[in-house]
Protein backbone atom coordinates (compact mmCIF):
# COMPACT_ATOMS: atom_id res chain seq x y z
CA UNK A 1 0.00 0.00 0.00
CA UNK A 2 1.63 3.64 -1.38
CA UNK A 3 1.28 6.67 0.38
CA UNK A 4 -2.29 8.72 0.29
CA UNK A 5 -1.88 11.20 -2.32
CA UNK A 6 -5.10 12.60 -2.53
CA UNK A 7 -6.14 15.70 -1.45
CA UNK A 8 -8.99 15.00 -0.71
CA UNK A 9 -8.50 11.79 1.60
CA UNK A 10 -5.71 13.81 3.68
CA UNK A 11 -7.98 16.43 4.15
CA UNK A 12 -10.57 13.92 5.58
CA UNK A 13 -8.00 11.62 7.61
CA UNK A 14 -6.58 14.63 9.38
CA UNK A 15 -10.35 15.46 10.13
CA UNK A 16 -11.00 12.21 11.43
CA UNK A 17 -8.04 12.48 13.86
CA UNK A 18 -9.59 15.74 15.45
CA UNK A 19 -12.78 13.73 15.34
CA UNK A 20 -10.99 11.12 17.69
CA UNK A 21 -9.35 13.09 19.56
CA UNK A 22 -12.27 15.55 20.76
CA UNK A 23 -14.78 12.72 21.77
CA UNK A 24 -11.58 10.56 23.36
CA UNK A 25 -11.13 14.05 25.19
CA UNK A 26 -14.84 14.38 26.03
CA UNK A 27 -15.67 11.12 26.96
CA UNK A 28 -12.28 11.00 29.53
CA UNK A 29 -14.02 14.32 31.02
CA UNK A 30 -17.39 12.90 31.47
CA UNK A 31 -15.64 10.03 33.18
CA UNK A 32 -14.43 12.26 34.99
CA UNK A 33 -15.60 15.47 35.40
CA UNK A 34 -12.94 17.65 37.95
CA UNK A 35 -11.05 20.73 36.97
CA UNK A 36 -7.62 18.70 37.83
CA UNK A 37 -8.59 16.60 34.87
CA UNK A 38 -9.53 18.93 32.35
CA UNK A 39 -5.75 20.49 33.36
CA UNK A 40 -4.17 18.13 33.32
CA UNK A 41 -5.54 16.78 29.94
CA UNK A 42 -5.16 20.12 28.72
CA UNK A 43 -1.35 20.20 29.69
CA UNK A 44 -0.90 16.52 28.33
CA UNK A 45 -2.13 17.87 24.76
CA UNK A 46 -0.40 20.76 24.23
CA UNK A 47 2.98 18.52 25.92
CA UNK A 48 2.51 16.01 22.85
CA UNK A 49 1.83 19.02 20.19
CA UNK A 50 5.21 20.75 21.28
CA UNK A 51 7.15 17.41 21.36
CA UNK A 52 5.68 16.67 17.67
CA UNK A 53 6.15 19.81 16.53
CA UNK A 54 10.15 19.41 18.09
CA UNK A 55 10.54 16.51 16.22
CA UNK A 56 9.41 17.43 12.69
CA UNK A 57 10.27 21.02 12.65
CA UNK A 58 12.69 21.83 15.05
CA UNK A 59 14.94 19.17 14.52
CA UNK A 60 14.92 19.52 10.72
CA UNK A 61 15.20 22.84 10.27
CA UNK A 62 17.52 23.92 13.13
CA UNK A 63 19.38 21.03 14.75
CA UNK A 64 19.77 18.99 11.73
CA UNK A 65 18.72 20.77 8.44
CA UNK A 66 20.29 17.61 6.74
CA UNK A 67 17.93 14.86 7.72
CA UNK A 68 14.10 14.46 7.17
CA UNK A 69 12.28 11.93 9.00
CA UNK A 70 10.39 9.23 8.22
CA UNK A 71 8.22 9.10 11.17
CA UNK A 72 7.79 8.66 15.20
CA UNK A 73 9.66 5.29 14.99
CA UNK A 74 12.42 7.33 12.79
CA UNK A 75 12.99 9.78 14.84
CA UNK A 76 13.03 7.51 18.07
CA UNK A 77 15.90 6.12 16.52
CA UNK A 78 17.50 9.19 15.66
CA UNK A 79 17.20 10.02 18.81
CA UNK A 80 18.95 7.09 20.24
CA UNK A 81 21.83 7.72 18.03
CA UNK A 82 20.96 5.03 15.84
CA UNK A 83 20.57 7.75 12.94
CA UNK A 84 20.01 6.02 9.30
CA UNK A 85 22.70 6.73 7.13
CA UNK A 86 21.77 7.73 3.53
Amino acid sequence: MGDITNPKILWLKGGLFVVIGVMAAGLLLVQSPHWSTTALLALAIWAFCRAYYFAFYVVEHYADPGYKFAGLVDFARYALGRRKRR
